[in-house]
């Protein structure tokens, strides 16, 4: 090689990225020490000689935190997105935020991306789909990284994963519409197949089976298109179901739409309760009880979990889930005697 080594050479003869090269430079803990091995290996073999000047220049990255949302169109993702850049700020570190809008292949793109920018973790919110590719570019990488809300990728003592209790909070929700005398409930939104929704269908299920009560799903779309149309479709095929627990509260917000189209009293003769409890739903009309799952609480958890790692190499388990609870609010307290 008749030109200086660059950290491209480095990168090239170690087998991993130009980010992780840099991070190796930096000392940075997010490097495994087999990948730290190899790394200072070829810089070795080639003859690569550390720029001090360079590095500091590359030290302006310390302490970014890769932050990639799936949908931040959706107020769920919106306020986890705010609350951990919050949390991470009052720590010291600042973060990048990505968009994937539920696309697997600008999740690919964005990822690398910020990889090369030297970040020292990603929380991943992921889209649905093939995200092999981006989940082992992380590896390669060896940077750390937590799969939030969501888990597409099982190496869980890789990429730990973080989620609200999903069972129990339609459990509790599927009790209460019981306990105010709904004599059928159905499950409304939510794609077919996918772990989120079959967790939060989960607890639904296990009651009604309990109770003796046939359940009902209709899935389709979060969206507040798909609740409406679904409010619509119960009262023509299903008049006998007179409560829904939703996928989400953009279903529950549509079926309040649907309702109201329909004539249907939310509250008498209909019961609606939502799920994550954004903060919209506290002021529609009427209020919208919903399974809150406390997000500025997750954001703040996600927080001090991944300083922990970079800091004091505290690593994550490799699953945890936080606690819900249920906000009743009027959509769902009916007069018992009414039913």
């Amino acid at each position: 090689m008749n030109r200086r080594p660059t950290i491209i050479d480095v990168a090239r003869k170690a087998g991993v990225s130009k980010s992780t090269v840099s991070l190796v430079l930096r000392n940075s803990p997010a490097v495994r020490e087999d990948t730290r091995g190899e790394v200072r290996e070829a810089m070795a073999e080639i003859g690569y000689v550390y720029n001090r000047a360079a590095a500091n220049m590359r030290m302006s990255n310390a302490g970014l935190i890769g932050l990639v949302i799936n949908d931040l169109r959706n107020p769920f993702f919106a306020e986890f997105a705010t609350s951990l850049q919050m949390a991470l700020a009052e720590k010291g570190y600042s973060t990048v935020i990505a968009n994937t809008d539920e696309n697997a292949v600008l999740q690919d793109q964005v990822v690398n991306s910020i990889i090369e920018h030297g970040v020292s973790a990603f929380i991943i919110s992921p889209a649905y789909g093939d995200t092999g590719a981006t989940f082992d570019a992380i590896a390669r990488a060896g940077i750390p990284a937590m799969q939030m809300l969501r888990q597409v990728d099982d190496r869980l003592g890789l990429f730990p994963f973080t989620a609200p209790d999903y069972v129990s909070g339609s459990e509790e929700a599927t009790r209460h519409l019981i306990d105010m005398k709904a004599r059928r409930v159905a499950f409304v939104g939510g794609l077919d197949g996918r772990a989120v929704t079959e967790e939060r269908k989960a607890g639904y299920l296990s009651v009604l089976k309990e109770v003796g009560m046939e359940p009902l799903a209709i899935t389709g779309k979060a969206s507040r298109a798909f609740g409406r149309e679904a409010a619509k479709r119960l009262i023509k095929e299903h008049p006998d179901v007179d409560a829904a627990i939703c996928f989400n509260d953009l279903v529950a917000l549509g079926m309040l739409s649907g309702c109201y189209e329909t004539r249907r009293k939310v509250g008498q003769d209909f019961l609606i309760v939502g799920f994550d409890d954004i903060e919209d739903v506290a002021q529609t009309f009427p209020a919208l009880s919903s399974v809150r799952c406390d997000i500025a609480s997750i954001g703040a958890q996600a927080a001090n979990t991944v300083v922990n790692w970079l800091e004091n190499g505290q690593v994550p388990p490799p699953t945890s889930r936080t606690t819900v609870s249920l906000s009743i609010r009027q959509s769902s307290q009916s007069d018992a005697q009414e039913h």
